[in-house]
């Protein structure tokens, strides 16, 4: 099953695109900045004056996904707590209207894209709209269907059609992003998951992959930017989260509104030790919020508590980690602000947090409300085997 993960996974950063130039730049600053709802209207409005654009039918139902994973607080990488938000969560259930919406924009990508290469089997613009539209809706699959299977059949899809755009013009570099995310994901692979990812059509080669995503985000002009957010995560995979600071500070400036840009930043700079810089970054979300700054009203206060509590939790400061973290679950009202998953982990921590100093009866309660809040988080699953085995912190190299 970490194949389909894996695959899936990378998908989300094929799935964007740019258009240099063109006046659906403006709802493409709305989307990177998280302003989902006013980037649909743009988006269905560019989409009424030209209504067989393929790339604005994968445009609006972009949109709608990442909207449903902004809600549910799948956006959010959750590097530092090494909870990955997109591999470990619950079923989502999106209203059935948008889920009808979002496949019917799919098949309209498709349906359009099917005519064009039928005129020209060549085509690749065709194609490359085409792979986004299989990338969308194997990344609905996994994140919100749980569908491994189907998600791997439409991403093995997106994939070789952009390996076919390359072979017919290697010059467009946008269409490497998928394919050397690909390469890094399988030869990242045990050799039998290898094999069975060969049998799907995908062969690896971590290095080559990385190296082509490292082109993408130099020469890319539609991905360049899903590029340089993808490398920040396969950095920090490898180690070198030094690497992926710049570059994050490079997308957070570009998208001073995406506030998630400027949460993983602080996760970035904790994961190498820098305390006061990562403080210093949630110190500066928080004012943005009293200020309200385009973007930052609508975080949660909670959310930066969580933050705050986790960060120092890592750190080891763990009675003002509690301290945060008390701030997140004190009240229904504070709760109703959160997505379950970090609600449920907000619990938890505070549990860790008993157990790591031997108040286990504490903690126990503290796992059990993780349980009763979200039964279906990860965090909930984990809590209950602290229940009986209490929470040590893990060893490290």
């Amino acid at each position: 099953m970490r194949i389909f993960r894996a695959l899936v996974l990378l998908v989300a950063a094929a799935a964007s695109v740019f258009a240099a130039g063109d006046p659906r730049e403006d709802a493409l600053d709305l989307f990177y900045n998280l302003d989902f709802d006013e980037a649909l209207v743009a988006f269905e409005k560019l989409l009424a004056a030209s209504p067989n654009d393929p790339e604005l039918h994968n445009h609006v139902a972009h949109t709608l996904l990442f909207r449903e994973l902004l809600r549910n607080g799948a956006l959010e990488s959750q590097m530092v707590s090494g909870n990955n938000s997109f591999i470990r969560r619950m079923k989502m259930e999106p209203p059935p209207d948008v889920e009808k919406r979002f496949f019917a924009e799919i098949e309209r990508t498709i349906s359009i894209t099917q005519g064009m290469l039928a005129r020209n089997p060549k085509d690749t613009t065709a194609m490359q709209a085409q792979a986004v539209a299989y990338a969308l809706r194997a990344n609905y699959g996994f994140l919100v269907r749980k569908s491994w299977m189907a998600s791997l059949g439409d991403a093995s899809k997106a994939y070789k059609l952009d390996n076919q755009v390359i072979s017919i013009d290697p010059s467009i570099v946008d269409a490497k992003l998928l394919v050397g995310g690909y390469d890094y994901i399988i030869g990242n692979l045990t050799w039998h998951m290898r094999m069975i990812g060969a049998v799907a059509g995908f062969h690896g080669d971590k290095d080559r992959g990385l190296r082509t995503m490292e082109m993408v985000a130099r020469q890319g002009k539609k991905n360049k930017r899903d590029a340089q957010i993808t490398l920040c995560a396969l950095y920090r995979r490898e180690g070198q989260t030094a690497r992926a600071i710049p570059m994050l500070l490079e997308v957070s400036e570009a998208y001073p509104r995406n506030y998630l840009f400027r949460f993983e930043l602080a996760q970035m700079y904790a994961a190498i030790g820098e305390r006061s810089k990562a403080l210093a970054i949630l110190d500066d979300i928080r004012s943005r919020k009293d200020h309200n700054l385009p973007g930052y009203a609508r975080i949660p206060s909670e959310k930066i508590y969580y933050e705050t509590g986790n960060l120092m939790f890592w750190f080891n400061d763990l009675d003002r980690s509690l301290q945060n973290l008390r701030k997140v679950t004190g009240s229904r009202e504070q709760l109703k602000e959160l997505d379950l998953n970090t609600g449920a982990l907000a619990f938890m921590r505070q549990g860790q947090i008993h157990d790591l100093q031997n108040r286990h009866d504490l903690a126990a309660a503290a796992y059990q409300q993780a349980i009763q809040f979200a039964p279906d988080a990860e965090a909930a699953k984990e809590s209950q085997k602290y229940i009986d085995n209490p929470y040590k912190r893990p060893q490290r190299n």
